[in-house]
């Protein structure tokens, strides 16, 4: 499979498939594709998988596409401006998401639901109480709200963040909700009651954009009707 990433704004990636390969993405997530491409759509794994990826926030179906013919093509938009970042799921020995980051991957590529290890986690961080692990071998693409930073962390060390900018990280990241200090930055710090911190070791991903905020402010703005 080859593929490359169009558009700048609201971007997307085109894949280029061999006769065989095949790849996924939640239902309703392929924007254009050429001849020679078919479409199989089932739960990947069973109805019990199919029922937590709806927990997670995501599709309960899962949409197959597989070449018939070499150089076929299939396309994966981005739903907001942003990016699409390819990540190899083999050398990142496994990848844990947030719902709505994942856009598609190659077949070899699993993709599952986790529980939050603390409840609090999913109580209270607003990106709910199942995240989805990306394991196996292959390529996968992450859809990234706005701008995409990377960070890498030390033993011990920590990131806390507004919930809604975490993008992704390794296994070996602990997630936690912790709550902010004082009630002055509770009340008019405009940061909310929560951040999630993240402890290293491992790598962390970001988004520049917090969708939930972004959608927030479109709908204040809105007038109200009388």
């Amino acid at each position: 499979m080859e593929y490359k990433v169009v558009g700048k704004i609201v971007p997307a990636v085109e894949l280029v498939l061999q006769r065989g390969e095949t790849v996924f993405t939640q239902s309703g997530g392929m924007s254009w594709q050429t001849d020679g491409i078919e479409m199989n759509t089932n739960t990947r794994g069973g109805f019990m998988k199919g029922l937590g990826r709806m927990f997670a926030g995501e599709s309960m179906f899962i949409a197959h596409y597989t070449a018939t013919v070499d150089g076929a093509k299939i396309t994966f938009a981005s739903n907001v401006a942003g990016s699409v970042v390819p990540v190899d799921v083999s050398n990142a020995q496994g990848l844990i998401l947030q719902k709505g980051a994942f856009l598609c991957a190659q077949d070899s590529v699993n993709l599952e639901t986790v529980l939050t290890k603390k409840l609090s986690s999913g109580f209270f961080g607003g990106e709910g109480f199942i995240l989805q692990r990306l394991s196996g071998t292959g390529m996968a693409f992450m859809e990234v709200d706005g701008d995409m930073v990377q960070v890498d962390l030390q033993p011990g060390e920590v990131l806390k963040v507004d919930t809604g900018n975490v993008v992704a990280f390794t296994p070996g990241v602990a997630y936690e909700i912790e709550t902010i200090k004082g009630l002055g930055n509770i009340l008019v710090g405009g940061e909310g009651l929560f951040l999630t911190k993240l402890t290293g070791p491992g790598r962390v991903f970001l988004q520049t954009m917090n969708y939930a905020e972004f959608v927030g402010k479109i709908a204040s703005a809105l007038p109200s009707r009388g």
